[in-house]
């Protein structure tokens, strides 16, 4: 069974669909996804190695080369290349490109289409281009209010008590408490600690609430 025909579809500022979707006159014969993570490292006195810590994710990106071909309409191929790098442009009304989302089977990718390359590879006797290789990439858009509604942080909400052992160290603690070695600080403050080095074993540690 034929895979059906892929699609690109605007979408309004409210995520439904603006206008007619543009059909892909061929389907990719192939496509990339590529996800990443975004670290920090904090140096933390008396170690070799700093502390790695995780930032943030980065914006999946997905990227294809879409084929386009008019020679038997004689017509011009950047007629229907046009529709997809028209995705690039700033309307009339907006004050950035427009959303879209790539519909593919099982395959839909809600994104901004951030960079388009045409390659132009057959032409009429006028010149006139009749075959384009379109290598798109589109980056993934999601507003603040989905991202928070599909993850809800687990963050230390309120003040805890630990108890340090031998060998304990305030940024392993932090790390432990918040998932953030640089807030040893925090709880050296809320504990009236001045060498964060001399730290006793069985000593009761206030671990403050994140903003708190």
């Amino acid at each position: 069974m034929a895979l059906e025909k892929a699609m690109i579809q605007r979408l309004d500022s409210k995520g439904n669909p603006d206008g007619p979707a543009v059909s892909v006159l061929f389907n990719p014969s192939e496509y990339s996804i590529e996800q990443s993570n975004q670290f920090q490292t904090t140096a933390i006195p008396g170690l070799s190695v700093p502390a790695t810590q995780f930032v943030s994710g980065n914006a999946r990106t997905l990227t294809m080369d879409l084929l386009f071909d008019s020679y038997e309409q004689k017509e011009d191929v950047r007629v229907h290349t046009g529709k997809v790098t028209s995705l690039l442009d700033i309307g009339s009304g907006r004050n950035a490109p427009p959303v879209c989302k790539f519909i593919w089977g099982k395959l839909e990718f809600k994104a901004v289409l951030e960079r388009a390359t045409q390659r132009f590879t057959m032409f009429l006797g006028s010149g006139i281009p009749v075959r384009a290789t379109l290598n798109v990439t589109f980056k993934e858009y999601k507003t603040i209010t989905e991202q928070l509604q599909e993850k809800k942080p687990e963050l230390a909400d309120e003040a805890k008590e630990l108890t340090a052992k031998a060998g304990d160290a305030l940024w392993a603690l932090a790390e432990e408490a918040y998932g953030d070695p640089a807030k040893w600080r925090d709880i050296a403050k809320a504990n009236g600690i001045a060498n964060p080095l001399k730290l006793r074993a069985g000593a009761k540690l206030k671990v403050p609430r994140l903003g708190g």
